[in-house]
């Protein structure tokens, strides 16, 4: 009698494990699906509002679901469901328009009706030159090696505010045609200026339209020097940039 109940007690702890593990995946899966979604920053598009290595929660609600919005993107339906629209200066991941296999993640910049132009590295939106402000250099310290680069504090006519890079001073892209936003789609520039792939370039990313956006850059709760491994526990009090844990994505 005592051997039955003991085993019966085992195949009921195995049994409840097994539950438990499930409804976690569960659980977990509905969080990423529908609320929050971790993202790693690959490139350095973003710096300095992102860095190489930084590791953040974007929000799947903010502007609502598309079929991108699920793992595999099953091409269920087509639109956005609760749909709302991103503002300008929002930091946005989204598939990329040439191949929706890949994320990107950019500063939305401009909206449907839009006209976009670089003049002499200043941003233009509607023919109105954005309002700028060289601040303190950005200092980067890559193995003992420094290099400062001019930074510069941009300010969009709904007043976000945000820092950008301008690496040289005849960049590829600092003069431009004018590009208009078509309707229902979304102009993305990246803050690391002279180093970017973003909407500026047509033929690799162009307008993004508002279907393929996933979420907005929310939080950075993790952060590790260019380089190095975040499996890598024992090397983190050297490498981990604990300043920039749980800091807001502006």
């Amino acid at each position: 009698m005592s051997v039955q109940t003991g085993t019966k007690r085992k195949e009921g702890g195995l049994g409840e494990t097994v539950r438990v593990v499930i409804h976690a995946l569960i659980i977990a899966l509905v969080i990423r699906t529908f609320l929050f979604q971790p993202f790693n920053i690959p490139s350095g598009s973003m710096i300095p509002t992102l860095l190489v290595g930084d590791y953040l929660f974007v929000s799947k609600y903010s502007y609502g679901y598309t079929h991108y919005s699920f793992p595999f993107s099953p091409p269920i339906f087509n639109g956005r469901i609760w749909g709302s629209r991103p503002h300008r200066g929002d930091v946005v991941v989204f598939r990329l328009p040439k191949d929706p296999t890949i994320d990107y993640i950019k500063r939305v910049i401009g909206l449907p009706g839009d006209r976009i132009q670089m003049i002499d590295g200043v941003l233009n939106i509607n023919g109105v030159p954005v309002k700028r402000e060289r601040i303190a250099d950005f200092v980067t310290d890559d193995e003992g090696i420094v290099q400062r680069v001019k930074q510069y504090r941009e300010t969009l006519p709904n007043g976000v505010s945000y820092n950008t890079l301008k690496l040289t001073d005849n960049g590829f892209y600092d003069n431009t045609p004018v590009y208009t936003v078509p309707p229902d789609d979304y102009f993305m520039m990246g803050d690391n200026r002279d180093n970017s792939t973003d909407s500026r370039v047509l033929s690799q990313v162009g307008y993004v339209p508002f279907e393929n956006l996933i979420g907005r850059a929310q939080l950075i709760f993790f952060s590790i020097r260019d380089g190095a491994h975040a499996w890598e526990v024992w090397r983190w009090p050297w490498d981990v940039r604990w300043g920039r844990l749980f800091t807001l994505v502006r």
